[in-house]
């Protein structure tokens, strides 16, 4: 990996990493043609009760925070246009409402998930990059209230 790529995903990760006690798998990232997905999803019962203020995020154990960023061939954050849905097993359908966030460099996308405790939830993320190439990110995730 290139210091230019290491420093972009560090720069679009600090604020989760920052304000949130991960391990290090909590980070996933997914290819989307030229453009590469990171994403990650976050108890907001991790987050310290004055940087979910600062972000405007309601803490619970029935909720987590998705933070998705998307980095160009070069490592460079970028813009994009981003919705998306999530889906119980139960084939019940929420939208995701996204709220972007820069700072500095950094670019990346905030969304509140509410869930019951041990639900699966199936996330379709579209995302349309400068190139106006419509790409869509999908991934699953058990929701636990006690933050495993």
């Amino acid at each position: 990996m290139t210091a230019a790529r290491n420093f972009a995903i560090a720069s679009a990760m600090v604020s989760v990493l920052a304000i949130a006690c991960l391990n290090a798998n909590a980070e996933q990232k997914q290819q989307l043609g030229a453009w590469e997905a990171h994403y990650a999803l976050v108890p907001t019962s991790f987050l310290k009760p004055d940087i979910a203020v600062r972000y405007g995020v309601t803490r619970g154990r029935d909720r987590a925070m998705l933070n998705i960023s998307v980095l160009d061939d070069g490592g460079n954050p970028v813009a994009v246009e981003i919705s998306g849905t999530i889906t119980n097993l139960l084939s019940q359908r929420q939208p995701i409402n996204f709220r972007e966030v820069t700072e500095g460099r950094a670019i990346y996308y905030l969304a509140e998930v509410k869930h019951t405790d041990r639900e699966v939830l199936r996330f379709a993320v579209d995302i349309t990059p400068p190139d106006g190439s419509a790409q869509r990110l999908q991934f699953q995730q058990t929701m636990y209230w006690d933050g495993r």
